[in-house]
């Protein structure tokens, strides 16, 4: 019992001594991660006014409509975040404050609630930034498998530090949190797509293919199917039984229908 105790105790004192150690490492970039979206405070810009025009496209008129079907009438303040993004994406990849202001108006909600969603969630990009946005995670998994190495290959590849933009204003650089591909570490997101696997050689040819206008293979970078281990498919070999879901092949179904319908008025135009 004493000589577990003392194993226990060196083991505790080992993985305290290698955390602080890396939390160290992490403290220098706290400030990097946190400007990407900027202050909570809203900062006026010439282009970021509260006087200036945003308004949805009919293109996302009809998407807000079959948003807004998901949620009951009372409840139509569920939409913001789903509204939120589809405003961040027309206006580019960030988030203007007229745009918070007209998704408030749409949803019936004071518009300090929709702040504070829009300054609580990180997806949310509330001044203006590159074209493409490079996360990269530096979560344990990552940082255990060279998240770091793989944050320094492209801070050194691009010329900017985590939480800037590069001249021509092509790539922004982001450090993150957890984005849920652990067992594919190291990885970054860029814009919706992940690249996993990574290794310095692999990052720098995604992101100069992104440079080149050339589409990257995405997921892992290293040959493997999606995350399947090295034995291979060890379960999972057959069709699902069910049971399944009715409603949602409604919605599929008339999504579908709602799509060829919209080709047919633009063939017939």
């Amino acid at each position: 019992l004493h000589q577990g105790m003392l194993r226990s105790s060196a083991l505790r004192a080992f993985v305290r001594q290698g955390w602080s150690q890396q939390c160290v490492r992490k403290d220098l970039k706290t400030t990097a991660k946190l400007s990407a979206t900027g202050s909570v405070q809203h900062i006026d810009a010439d282009y970021n006014l509260e006087t200036t025009p945003f308004d949805f496209t009919d293109e996302n008129y009809g998407e807000i409509r079959k948003i807004m079907k998901r949620y009951p009438s009372n409840y139509k303040s569920s939409g913001v975040i789903p509204l939120l993004d589809l405003a961040q994406r027309q206006c580019g990849g960030w988030l203007p404050l007229s745009a918070m202001n007209k998704v408030a108006k749409i949803l019936d909600m004071p518009p300090m609630r929709v702040y504070e969603v829009a300054t609580f969630y990180t997806m949310f990009n509330r001044t203006k930034i590159g074209k493409y946005n490079v996360q990269v995670c530096t979560t344990t998994p990552c940082m255990v498998r060279g998240g770091y190495d793989i944050l320094e290959t492209v801070e050194k590849h691009l010329g900017v530090k985590a939480g800037g933009d590069t001249a021509d204003g092509l790539f922004h650089v982001m450090e993150v949190e957890c984005l849920g591909a652990c067992a594919n570490a190291p990885m970054i997101q860029v814009n919706d797509e992940f690249y996993e696997d990574l290794t310095p050689e692999t990052t720098k040819q995604v992101l100069d293919d992104l440079k080149n206008g050339k589409t990257p293979k995405v997921g892992p970078q290293n040959g493997r199917l999606k995350c399947m281990g090295i034995q291979g498919k060890t379960c999972l070999k057959g069709k699902p039984r069910g049971p399944f879901a009715p409603h949602l092949e409604t919605l599929d179904a008339e999504e579908k229908a709602e799509k060829k319908s919209a080709k047919s008025k633009e063939a017939e135009k």
